[in-house]
């Protein structure tokens, strides 16, 4: 069976899937689909939207849950509630306030300028950046509580927290502000070295 993921080659969102799939052992196939798109049937036009077993689902929670629940035994998913409750704390911190400052601030003008050949909004990242070094230092601090996520093991967390930070950490800023933390980039290698975070790289990943 192949899952397929109707969204863009290149998406944090998709990427999430993708790593869902692989650890679920499902072939998977992405359909290049912009936001927006009516070919990818999302009602707010966001992405990803994905066929499995014969359902369309859309919103890439319940997506990843439902493949880990339905093909993973929930191995992706702490059964104790605690452990539970942080890592969907920690997937909703990622979706609501890492993801919407990071991309805006910093991935968003790189992509733009890499990949459109606009010229890069630097005015943009300056003014985000000191958002963005006080909120990589709040991560950090948490990991190092060893009470954010990184005790129940790799997560769902784990997934979607990759996927938002590899973005940052693709940008000369972004790297720059993560290999000052003590914890972040030994999670970050710790992370790119499990085979479904391998197998799902983005094809061509934007240079800085």
């Amino acid at each position: 069976m192949s899952v397929l993921i109707h969204g863009p080659v290149i998406s944090t969102y998709v990427r999430v899937v993708q790593i869902v799939c692989e650890e679920a052992g499902l072939g998977h196939e992405v359909v290049p689909t912009p936001a927006h798109s009516p070919a990818n049937r999302h009602p707010f036009g966001k992405v990803p939207v994905v066929h499995v077993d014969g359902h369309e689902l859309y919103e890439t929670v319940s997506i990843a849950q439902y493949i880990d629940n339905a093909h993973n035994d929930a191995k992706l998913q702490p059964a104790d509630p605690v452990a539970r409750a942080a890592m969907d704390r920690w997937i909703g911190v990622g979706n609501a306030y890492l993801f919407p400052l990071f991309e805006h601030g910093l991935v968003m003008p790189h992509v733009m300028h890499n990949y459109a050949g606009q010229p890069l909004d630097t005015a943009r990242i300056e003014k985000h950046l000191p958002d963005i070094a006080k909120t990589l230092s709040f991560i950090d601090l948490e990991m190092q509580k060893d009470g954010a996520w990184t005790g129940s093991g790799f997560t769902l967390a784990d997934v979607f927290l990759y996927c938002i930070l590899r973005a940052v950490e693709l940008t000369p800023q972004g790297a720059a502000g993560i290999a000052q933390m003590q914890i972040l980039p030994n999670w970050l290698e710790d992370c790119r070295n499990r085979p479904s975070i391998a197998a799902s790289a983005w094809p061509a990943e934007f240079a800085g």
